[in-house]
């Protein structure tokens, strides 16, 4: 039934499911999320687990797959797209270091609304093609951060920015093109401390 179903991911929402994590670096945690959008299922961030696919083929695979930044390419990519025939989306900046390991069906660059009604939002700083995504999950609006913006163990957001990597000029602007939205709750893929989703609550999020 649905509720055995739902119980092989941790379910966060109704309609959103997070993977068991990785990690990549000590201290450092990575997820990704399924959401049951309308129209067909989105994956964001990526999973190398193997068994992660069988998890999204019970809930119904996977329809769009969507990329937030290069960290996230792996050869699962190519899986998930042979098992799932899903949309592989990337920012343009780095579909060709996507396309190393799985082609990519929209190489975007532009701000844009998708027909699920995903905002695509790109972000650049914590690397070139880093883009954000605002979904409305279950009414409410979900951020999906990606590494640009997170929450330390001690509960303070911190921008991910690594020297000799990141633009600091970029992501400063980022961050003040992120103030201007109104999330409900701020998804991150890589963390330091308990879980990748922050609910917001009564301090503003600008």
């Amino acid at each position: 039934g649905a509720a055995g179903r739902r119980a092989t991911f941790l379910e966060i929402d109704d309609e959103l499911w997070e993977t068991e994590p990785e990690y990549p670096f000590p201290g450092l945690s990575t997820h990704a999320y399924l959401w049951s959008a309308p129209g067909g299922n989105v994956l964001f961030y990526n999973t190398t687990h193997e068994f992660e696919l069988d998890r999204m083929a019970e809930l119904g695979g996977v329809a769009h797959h969507y990329l937030s930044h290069q960290d996230e390419i792996a050869p699962s990519l190519q899986a998930i797209k042979e098992r799932f025939g899903s949309t592989l989306h990337a920012h343009a900046t780095e579909a060709d270091l996507v396309a190393e390991v799985a082609p990519v069906d929209d190489a975007f660059a532009d701000r844009h609304i998708t027909a699920t009604g995903i905002d695509v939002i790109p972000t650049p700083g914590h690397t070139p093609g880093s883009t954000c995504f605002l979904a409305p999950v279950s009414g409410r609006k979900f951020l999906f951060t990606g590494d640009t913006i997170y929450v330390d163990p001690d509960g303070h957001w911190r921008a991910g920015y690594i020297p000799g990597v990141s633009d600091r000029a970029q992501l400063a602007a980022t961050l003040a093109n992120l103030a201007t939205l109104q999330p409900d709750v701020v998804v991150s893929s890589a963390f330091t401390g308990d879980a990748g989703g922050t609910e917001l609550g009564d301090p503003t999020w600008a």
